[in-house]
C-alpha cells in the first residue's frame, strides 16, 4: 500500500504532533533559504566569483530538493508512511552532500560553503527528529 495512512490516534500524540511541527519548521527554513539562495544566484550572476557554473548547479538542487523534502514533510502529517520514508531518506542524502561540499574545496566560494553550513545544520535538525524513536515507532512499516 504506497498510500498507507496512521490512524488519527497515533498522530494525535501531543508529543509526535510537537515533534512534527518541529520538523516542519526546519523545512520550511531550509526551504525559505535555498529560494533566498536562487535570488542571490540570479542578482550576482554576472560576478564569476561569486556564481561559478557549480554554484547554479548546486543552488537549483537545493530549491528542489527543499520543494520536495518540504511536500515530503506536509504529507508525513496527514499520516503517510511513505511521505515519511522519502523524507528521511532526502533528508540523510542532502546532508551527506552538504558536508561534501563544505569538506572539499573546489567551485564553491566561501559564502556558499557558510549557506550550505546553515541548511545542513537544518537538515541534521531534519534528521535526527525523523530518525528518533518516537516518529520511528509512529510511521513503523506494517
Amino acid at each position: 500500500m504506497s498510500h498507507q495512512i496512521m490512524p488519527e490516534e497515533q498522530l494525535n500524540n501531543p508529543h509526535t504532533e510537537r515533534l512534527i511541527r518541529r520538523v516542519k519548521v526546519l523545512a520550511l527554513s531550509y526551504f525559505g533559504i535555498s529560494i533566498l539562495t536562487l535570488v542571490a544566484i540570479t542578482v550576482f550572476r554576472n560576478n564569476p566569483v561569486m556564481v561559478t557554473p557549480a554554484v547554479w548547479v548546486r543552488g537549483s538542487i537545493v530549491v528542489a530538493s527543499s520543494v520536495l523534502m518540504t511536500s515530503f514533510v506536509f504529507q508525513m502529517a496527514r499520516g503517510r508512511s511513505r511521505a515519511y520514508l522519502r523524507l528521511r531518506l532526502v533528508s540523510a542524502i542532502m546532508l551527506v552532500a552538504v558536508v561534501i561540499i563544505i569538506a572539499i574545496p573546489g567551485d564553491f566560494p566561501l559564502w556558499m560553503k557558510l549557506e550550505q553550513g546553515i541548511c545542513g545544520i537544518l537538515l541534521l535538525g531534519i534528521c535526527i527528529i525523523v530518525n528518533g524513536k518516537q516518529l520511528r515507532r509512529t510511521y513503523r512499516a506494517r
